[in-house]
């Protein structure tokens, strides 16, 4: 069976591919007549498409039994960070140029921002608590800050959905992906909790 360590490489580029290929669709001006749009949506597409795979992590290694996958969650969840950022920043520098009266006014008005805003700070939360130290360091509190992972994905589905004004297959779609992916995890929590229950001796119930 391969190793995922020997998959690292092939996955690592793998990663960066939608970003020259968007780099690359703006060179040879392949964006449409809302080059602008374009560009924001696809880092926010591929920052919500890398957060449910990083979210889908744990059920496949359940499913798969193939050790080694976990250590990919990290750089997943990475590489959300990035593609995240970048929506932003388009938002900020190509969508409004960094006039911040506008950028303040359009977020007061537009409800669907600050489900963005939400989704980004639990990703920016998740991504500085990275590194193996601060891991380390934060013991059992990391594991339930992690958690929030759900919150963000839910909060980037309404962010998603209430933009839109037209074909909505695309944001029910990830919708699905996230919710069979919580539901997987919220069985597997139950089954765990039973079989602990059930190994526990017989005085300590």
């Amino acid at each position: 069976m391969i190793k995922f360590n020997q998959l690292k490489p092939g996955i690592l580029i793998a990663c960066w591919i939608p970003l020259l290929w968007l780099l690359l669709d703006i060179i040879l001006d392949n964006l449409g007549g809302n080059a602008v749009q374009a560009v924001h949506i696809r880092l926010g597409d591929w920052s919500l498409r890398f957060l449910c795979i990083v979210l889908a992590i744990t059920p496949l290694q359940t499913m798969t039994n193939w050790r080694g996958m976990s250590e990919y969650r990290r750089m997943f969840g990475l590489f959300t960070f990035i593609y995240a950022t970048l929506h932003l920043l388009a938002y900020l520098v190509l969508d409004h140029y960094l006039v911040w009266p506008i950028i303040a006014t359009d977020i007061l008005e537009s409800s669907y921002i600050w489900f963005g805003i939400a989704a980004y700070l639990i990703i920016l939360a998740l991504a500085v608590t990275t590194p193996k130290w601060v891991v380390k360091l934060m013991g059992k509190d990391w594991k339930k800050l992690h958690r929030f992972i759900y919150f963000a994905a839910g909060a980037a589905i309404m962010h998603y959905f209430w933009q839109l004004k037209g074909n909505l297959a695309e944001p029910l779609f990830y919708l699905s992906i996230i919710i069979l992916l919580l539901g997987f995890r919220l069985l597997l929590s139950f089954k765990n909790r039973v079989i602990n229950r059930l190994m526990l001796p017989k005085g300590r119930r």
